[in-house]
């Protein structure tokens, strides 16, 4: 539901805050007013084009926020129209993009106007709305055959898949019987590369890692050398001990270092005598690394892609050594769940024609009601060839209208005038009932040329769509607006040489005037108590559409 919109700086709207409920809202006002603009204004939030020259003269921007509460939750939307013509869009405060907009928001409001059409011109929604109309029967067949064609296609991918392995089973297994010898040959360890490559420095050096260390002992630790030399320094610090604290402190530092000198000795032999030139530990250790890195190269990057490459292949040897069972296996599975979507098919077919004369027989009921005189609907189903079929059923389904007897139906899509479509979508949402799921129609012209007892019908129907619907209506008849749960006026305001479009609600007396208006361009008492008898007259609609 749009529970808010605020507008500035869009047209001639300097700035309004129109707070929603449910029910049917209309919008009324004198021709030229401005009452499209807020319907504009929405189709921003939805995501269509922005264009710059609907930016109000002297701003830098428009901007358009809406709040709206889907499926529970509070979702809100901004857009922003710079003067120089670039867009912004925010979803709940976070930045997004026009499709995410309609991505998020579409899907729950639809538009009928001159030209916009949503959800119910979509063929592709047809089928799903003709099998909520039918009900729960219609509904579970759905179910059943959307399950059957989904196992039907997995299990004829399987059937492929190996059928197409099976064609070329024996240079298959070859291939992966040649690439598990290759690994198990060399029989890599997780890691073990890299333990080598930190191993092979010390191999290529050695005999000059072993000099130098024996060289650095050897400074260390000879007569006269650092060590003998750090404690000569040692001894000669402590016969002043206690003397100065200064010359105490160099001592102590002197001290850590002989230890570290020790210990320094101690390691370089130690290492000394570990280290040595070894050519032929070199030379296995090289040939180890490149037989690793060959392995990498072919079936890597890492020793792991290698160890799970072979495990890999030996899964396929298994599964293609169990080769010609396997696929009579598959082959028969492949015949029972065509065999259950075949039934699925026939059931959904079934269910589907017997709400088809219902269903066209609702609407043409409809249609006449809202002054589409020798209209007609018709549901257009084509069986499709088997391999056609879709998860959405084994045919196509498409509503076909036509505007006068011996007129050719045509799909809803191709209907040319924008007051039809707009009553051509009331008459189809007002059959579907509770199969219609979106939250909010906004209608716009839906009243374009017709009066009298088409317009109270045409009020009717929506005050039964908004029992069960957000309805936004865009009117100029008074018959229409005195069905309204809420009433918001759009009126001009002149100041300072500008014109201003306003939004304001009424009720009450107020309402009741703007009624009288529209009934006769006057307030006169004759024409306020015409206003007050219709609106009396409307206020009781029947809970379900005639």
């Amino acid at each position: 539901m749009l529970e808010e919109l605020h507008v500035r700086d869009f047209a001639l709207i300097e700035e309004v805050w129109v707070e929603l409920g449910p029910g049917l809202t209309v919008l009324t006002g004198e021709t030229g007013a401005g009452k499209t603009v807020l319907v504009g204004a929405l189709k921003l939030l939805l995501g269509e084009r922005a264009d710059a020259s609907a930016v109000r003269s002297g701003a830098a921007e428009a901007l358009v926020e809406g709040r709206f509460r889907v499926d529970g939750a509070e979702r809100t939307v901004r857009r922003r129209v710079a003067a120089e013509g670039r867009s912004r869009c925010y979803l709940d405060s976070e930045m997004a993009t026009v499709a995410d907009l309609a991505g998020a928001l579409g899907p729950h409001v639809d538009l009928h106007g001159q030209h916009e059409h949503q959800a119910l011109l979509s063929p592709v929604r047809h089928a799903e709305y003709l099998d909520r109309f039918a009900g729960p029967d219609a509904l579970a067949a759905k179910a059943g055959y959307s399950e059957a064609f989904a196992a039907a296609a997995e299990t004829q991918a399987r059937f492929d898949d190996l059928r197409e392995a099976l064609g070329d089973r024996d240079r298959q297994l070859d291939q992966l019987r040649f690439q598990v010898a290759e690994v198990d040959a060399v029989a890599p360890l997780s890691g073990e590369d890299a333990q080598l490559e930190a191993l092979l420095p010390r191999l290529r050096h050695g005999e000059k890692l072993a000099s130098a260390a024996s060289a650095a002992w050897h400074a260390l630790r000879d007569d006269d050398g650092a060590t003998d030399r750090a404690g000569e320094a040692l001894v000669a610090l402590r016969g002043v001990e206690g003397v100065d604290p200064q010359v105490d402190a160099i001592a102590a530092d002197v001290g850590a270092a002989l230890m570290s000198l020790d210990e320094a000795g101690a390691s370089l032999r130690e290492y000394g005598d570990a280290v040595e030139y070894d050519p032929e530990a070199l030379n296995a250790t090289e040939a180890r690394l490149a037989a690793l890195t060959m392995l990498k190269k072919k079936y890597g990057p890492t020793l792991v892609d290698v160890l799970e490459a072979v495990r890999d292949a030996e899964v396929r040897i298994e599964t293609l050594t169990a080769g010609e069972e396997g696929l009579a296996a598959a082959e028969t599975a492949v015949a029972a769940a065509r065999a259950r979507l075949i039934a699925a098919a026939a059931e959904l077919t079934r269910a589907r024609s017997d709400a088809t004369a219902r269903f066209t027989a609702g609407l043409d009921k409809a249609a006449g009601d809202l002054a589409l005189t020798g209209a007609t609907f018709e549901v257009a189903v084509e069986e499709l060839p088997e391999d056609r079929w879709t998860a959405r059923g084994p045919h196509s389904v498409e509503f076909m209208f036509s505007p006068a007897a011996g007129e050719l139906a045509r799909p809803l899509a191709k209907i040319a005038s924008g007051g039809e479509v707009s009553r051509v979508m009331l008459a189809v949402k007002g059959v579907l009932g509770e199969a219609d799921d979106v939250e909010v129609l906004v209608f716009d012209e839906v009243d374009s040329g017709i009066g009298g007892r088409t317009a109270l019908a045409v009020g009717h129907r929506l005050a039964q769509l908004a029992q069960r619907h957000q309805v936004l209506v865009v009117t100029h008849l008074a018959q229409v607006a005195a069905f309204a749960d809420a009433h918001l006026t759009v009126g001009k305001h002149i100041a300072d040489g500008r014109t201003t479009t306003t939004v304001r609600p009424v009720a009450g007396e107020e309402r009741v005037a703007e009624v009288a208006r529209m009934l006769s361009g006057s307030d006169t008492e004759a024409g306020l108590a015409h206003a007050r008898e219709l609106i009396a007259e409307a206020d009781v609609v029947p809970a379900t559409p005639r």
